[in-house]
């Protein structure tokens, strides 16, 4: 067994784990109980030090144990998206494929959709990879495929190979992304494997580009452990990018979305998407910022940045697709473009919205 093997055995998977070390109390534990079974708990005892364990209002303890509640009513289209059209994967994008690798997610991670797939036998993952290579090799619109779960570097090195094997030679595959929170939650990972994932993915880096996408929310986040990750992977050939997600409490102000987007440029990330934070299904966990104020945040913290730094887009995952809050126009309506459709004849468009100063989603 591998040291980062033993290190994740070492986490807390469980809300007693964490009632002592994060002083849940009683009545608060109880509150939580009921989400956790949709909701698993999955926090390492790195993460957990990035914590100040006594500040009930400290940005990271807040990604992983958020003030819950159940509200009146549910905006079901905001909080699931179970679409899919092959077992194990989403081709909801012409020239992309999403694929279910696992069920396993670092921290609380409800931002992250696909905690609303079922849970992932390993054995049932591994059948289905010939199945999802075969599938994009007869659709050649497919030029990127997207390994993810839960989280990609969660898996074995020996199923990351097999995903490998199965997709770098495809003749329409362009590049394969892994996402993945490691860097930011469990750089042990990576840093703590003897090398063997390093060298698994600089082997196939030599046949098609790989990219990481990792998911950094909090500029405390960016440690040397995660700085020294970020390096051997990029060492081994991979290009790394940041998909955030905008989080009330946690990054919701431009000087700290500004020390998160050129800290990661310091280290060698580019910064690539911040998400309009998602609404769960069933119960409010208060992470969203509403569209206006997002918009007018990420617009204060771009004006502060250069231009590497500024170059992410600030998206949502809509059921148009990819849809960017881009600004204001004089009348005062918010202004979007479908920046990546599932429907072509949607693609480029823009449109504009009177938004609702409490509006966390578009219809």
């Amino acid at each position: 067994m591998k040291r980062w093997q033993k290190l994740l055995d070492e986490s807390y998977r469980s809300l007693s784990d964490l009632k002592e070390p994060l002083g849940i109390s009683d009545e608060r534990y109880a509150e939580l109980a009921p989400f956790e079974e949709n909701y698993p708990i999955l926090v390492t005892p790195y993460y957990l030090r990035l914590m100040n364990r006594l500040d009930a209002d400290d940005p990271i303890k807040k990604m992983v144990v958020p003030d819950l509640s159940v509200p009146a009513t549910i905006d079901a289209e905001a909080g699931k998206n179970t679409e899919s059209v092959i077992q194990g994967g989403q081709h909801k994008y012409q020239k992309s494929v999403l694929i279910i690798s696992n069920n396993q997610a670092l921290g609380y991670a409800r931002h992250c959709y696909r905690r609303d797939f079922a849970r992932l036998d390993e054995d049932e993952a591994s059948l289905r990879i010939p199945k999802l290579a075969e599938y994009i090799g007869d659709h050649p619109e497919i030029d990127n495929i997207s390994v993810s779960g839960g989280d990609a570097f969660l898996n074995t090195n020996e199923r990351i190979g097999e995903y490998l094997k199965a997709f770098a030679f495809l003749p329409n595959v362009d590049y394969i992304r892994f996402t993945t929170s490691v860097p930011a939650t469990f750089p042990q990972r990576i840093t703590e494997d003897d090398g063997e994932l390093l060298a698994l993915l600089a082997r196939y880096a030599k046949a098609k580009a790989i990219i990481v996408v990792t998911q950094f929310n909090h500029p405390r986040e960016i440690t040397e452990e995660a700085y020294t990750a970020i390096r051997l992977l990029r060492e081994a050939g991979c290009t790394v990018r940041n998909e955030g997600v905008l989080l009330r409490g946690v990054n919701d102000d431009a000087k700290t979305l500004r020390e998160l987007m050129t800290g990661l440029v310091s280290i060698g990330v580019v910064p690539y998407y911040l998400y309009q934070c998602r609404v769960p299904a069933g119960f409010e966990d208060h992470l969203q910022v509403p569209l206006a104020e997002g918009i007018r945040i990420v617009g204060e913290a771009k004006a502060q940045m250069s231009g590497m730094a500024n170059s992410f887009r600030y998206i949502m995952s809509h059921r148009l697709g990819k849809v960017q809050m881009v600004g204001f126009i004089d009348d005062g309506r918010a202004a979007f473009k479908v920046h990546s459709a599932r429907d072509e004849k949607y693609q480029g468009r823009i449109f504009f919205e009177q938004l609702a100063d409490d509006q966390v989603w578009l219809d």
